[in-house]
C-alpha cells in the first residue's frame, strides 16, 4: 500500500476499492415478517434492533447485519439472477461453534457444511429459502496461496469445531462481533460480472473458476462471489420476488463513494442517490448501496491546539502510510484503520481530528490509536487529545 502525498479531492481517490472496505447490512424480501423474525431470533440468535409494521432490523445488538422487508405477495425465486447466499461472519471459531449448538437445540436443519481452508462454513435457508452461510475465518497466515479455490472445499470437521465450545449450553442470543462477511450472487455471465464488480466497482479478482468468480478488497478471500449455476444468460429477477433487495458496501469517506459513482456512471450504469451514498445496479439488477462511514457511522472530534498543526498532520500521516492507504497533503489527511478512520484538518493554530466508526467500541479504538500516536509525537510540546462525541 502507498500513501498519496497530494491533495485529496475526489480525483485522488484510488482506482481500487480501499483495503479497509467492510460490508454492511443485506436487505431481503420475505413473505411473513413475524415468522421470519421469530426464526432469525430462535435459530440464529439475532437481536431485533428496530421493528416497524413491515420492516425489521436484526444484528448482534450493536451492528445491523440483516434488514427484512415484508411482501406477503412475493413469489419464490426462480431461474433468474439474485441471491445465492449471504454470509454472517462470526468473530471466532468458538462463536461459530455456539451457533451450531443453537441450531441443534432449536432443531434447525442445515443444507451442508464445508471447510474452505480460509474459513469454515455452515449453510442453511431461512423460512423463505434465502440462502445463509454461517462462517468463521481462519487466521490470514494460515490461508493457502490459492485461497483454497483450486482444490475446492473439504468436509467440515464438526468435532474439532465443537471442541472450541465444549461443555457450554446453547446461548439464546448471539454475542457481539457478528458482521456481514460476504455475498454470493447468481448472475447471467461470469465475465460480465467481473467487468462490473472488478473493473467498474473496483474489487480485485481473487479467482475465476469459469462458472463462478470471487472478488474482494484488501486481499480478503472474497467479499463477493458470482456464479451462473442457475444457467448462463439468466435475466433480472421479476418484481415482487423473494430474495435480495440490496446489499451494502461501506467505504470511509464521501470521496471514496464518489470515486465508485464516477466509475459506474462513466461505464454507463445508472447511479441513484441513497442515504449516505449511492445505489448502483449490476447488469442483472442486483443492487448494491455504496455508502460512507463519514455519513452513516458514529463520529467524535478532538481539537488540538498547537503552533505546528501541519507538521504534526504530516508526521502522523506518514507514520501510518507505511502500512495503510493514507491520503494527505499539508492541510488534510484521511487515515484508514481496521476499526474505522480519522480525518485530519490543519488550521492556523490547531489540528482538528474527526474519528469515524460503525460501533462505539470501534470508535474508541480509532480514538485511542490516533490520539496515543499524536500525543507521543507531541510529547515535547505537551500535546493532549481530548475527544468529544
Amino acid at each position: 500500500m502507498t500513501s498519496i502525498s497530494s491533495p485529496i479531492p475526489d480525483e485522488a481517490a484510488p482506482a481500487r476499492l480501499p483495503a479497509t472496505l467492510r460490508l454492511g447490512a443485506v436487505h431481503l424480501t420475505v413473505t411473513d415478517l413475524a415468522a421470519s423474525v421469530r426464526w432469525y431470533e430462535q435459530a440464529l440468535g439475532l437481536r431485533v434492533h428496530d421493528r416497524e409494521a413491515s420492516v425489521a432490523e436484526l444484528g448482534d445488538g450493536v451492528e445491523t447485519v440483516v434488514v427484512l422487508h415484508e411482501d406477503p405477495a412475493a413469489r419464490p425465486p426462480g431461474r433468474h439472477a439474485g441471491l445465492y447466499h449471504y454470509a454472517l461472519l462470526y468473530p471466532t471459531r468458538a462463536e461459530l461453534a455456539r451457533a451450531v449448538l443453537r441450531l441443534a437445540a432449536t432443531g434447525t436443519p442445515i443444507d451442508g457444511a464445508s471447510d474452505h481452508r480460509t474459513h469454515e462454513a455452515i449453510y442453511l435457508p431461512d423460512p423463505d429459502g434465502n440462502g445463509i452461510e454461517l462462517a468463521a475465518d481462519r487466521p490470514r497466515d494460515e490461508w493457502p496461496p490459492d485461497l483454497g479455490y483450486q482444490s475446492g472445499p473439504q468436509p467440515l470437521d464438526f468435532t474439532a469445531l465443537l471442541d472450541t465450545a465444549e461443555g457450554e449450553r446453547p446461548a439464546a442470543q448471539v454475542g457481539e462481533g457478528l458482521r456481514m462477511g460476504h455475498l454470493h450472487l447468481h448472475v447471467g455471465d461470469v465475465a460480465e460480472g467481473i467487468r462490473f464488480y472488478a473493473d467498474v466497482l473496483g474489487f480485485e479478482t481473487r479467482a475465476n473458476l469459469g462458472t463462478a468468480a470471487f472478488v474482494s478488497a484488501g486481499g480478503y478471500h472474497h467479499h463477493l462471489g458470482c456464479n451462473v449455476w442457475r444457467g448462463e444468460g439468466v435475466g433480472a429477477p421479476p418484481a415482487g420476488t423473494v430474495g435480495l433487495r440490496h446489499w451494502t458496501v461501506q467505504l470511509a469517506t464521501a470521496a471514496d463513494v464518489d470515486a465508485v459513482a464516477s466509475r459506474a456512471a462513466a461505464a454507463g450504469h445508472a447511479v441513484d442517490p441513497y442515504e449516505g451514498g449511492v445505489m448502483v445496479r449490476d447488469p442483472w439488477d442486483n443492487a448494491v448501496a455504496v455508502v460512507s462511514t463519514s455519513a452513516t457511522g458514529l463520529r467524535s472530534e478532538a481539537v488540538v491546539r498547537t503552533g505546528k498543526p501541519s507538521p504534526y498532520l504530516r508526521q502522523l500521516a506518514k507514520h501510518f502510510s507505511h502500512k495503510l492507504e493514507v491520503r494527505f497533503d499539508a492541510r488534510r489527511a484521511v487515515i484508514p484503520l481496521p476499526a474505522g478512520h480519522a480525518e485530519l484538518s490543519a488550521g492556523d493554530e490547531a489540528l482538528t481530528i474527526a474519528a469515524f466508526a460503525q460501533t462505539p467500541a470501534e470508535l474508541q479504538r480509532v480514538e485511542t490509536v490516533i490520539g496515543s500516536h499524536l500525543e507521543r509525537f507531541g510529547r515535547r510540546d505537551g500535546l493532549t487529545v481530548a475527544w468529544q462525541r
